[in-house]
């Protein structure tokens, strides 16, 4: 039951960050519990589309395929696709922000669901507490960071007439990217002959690199768009 905790912990504090990010126009509460479990379903696509590709070859050409091509895009694009046909046409996405707040739940589910299976998977090896712990600071964050872009783009889209498709493909292709590089590095010593220690750290950090740069965007990304949102918010009480 413990590992279970563990496992559904990063994505739920994940969900409460940005809910209450969202300050001055917050979405109903129906709507974002029905985006997380849309995230949770947008795993069976996800794993049937891996399975059907499995790498084929110890090449980095091949691992780099895998990482782009295989991984991010089934998971990032069954996230979209979620996020695209149930909450992007909502009344209630009224505001560029709520783009962000719908990608992340959409996410968080994704993740916690992926989470349980790898925490549980390991924890019947023995060792389910650090990758618990790993995930929890690494991986679902990551999850997290890659959804903010694509919701990012996807508020832009909402409010900007004639560039809709333009700034959707931009956010899932952006998505994608920032996956498939946090997933290549990580993909390199498992796939490949590369397994010396120092290369294996080396390849950790470049993960890792990719994976702040992500959260730095997102970190702006936010407070840009809360930013619109507030405006929004002191104009319409200025009008009362």
């Amino acid at each position: 039951m413990e590992y279970i905790a563990l496992a559904l912990a990063p994505g739920i504090a994940i969900c409460i960050y940005i809910f209450y990010k969202d300050v001055y126009n917050r979405e109903p509460k129906l709507n974002l519990v029905v985006s997380f479990f849309l995230g949770c379903l947008a795993i069976i696509p996800a794993i049937f589309f891996e399975q059907l590709f499995i790498i084929n070859g110890n090449t980095i050409s091949a691992v780099a395929l895998f990482a782009y091509g295989v991984v991010a895009f089934s998971e990032e694009g069954s996230k979209f696709i979620a996020l695209r046909l149930y909450a992007y046409p909502k009344k209630s996405f009224d505001e560029p922000l709520d783009g962000i707040v719908y990608s992340v739940m959409v996410s968080m589910g994704f993740a916690t669901l992926e989470n349980v299976f790898y925490v549980m998977n390991y924890a019947a090896q023995g060792q389910g507490l650090q990758v618990g712990i790993q995930r929890m600071l690494l991986s679902v964050p990551a999850h997290a960071s890659f959804a903010v872009v694509m919701g990012y783009y996807a508020g832009k889209a909402k409010f900007s007439p004639g560039k809709g498709s333009f700034y959707l493909l931009r956010g899932l292709l952006t998505a994608v990217f920032f996956h498939g590089t946090y997933d290549f590095f990580l993909f390199i010593p498992r796939f490949t002959a590369i397994g010396e220690e120092t290369g294996n750290i080396l390849l950790a950090g470049g993960a890792i690199g990719s994976y702040i740069v992500c959260l730095i965007m997102s970190r702006k990304m936010i407070r840009e768009h809360k930013e619109i949102s507030r405006q929004a918010f002191n104009e319409k009480n200025n009008h009362v």
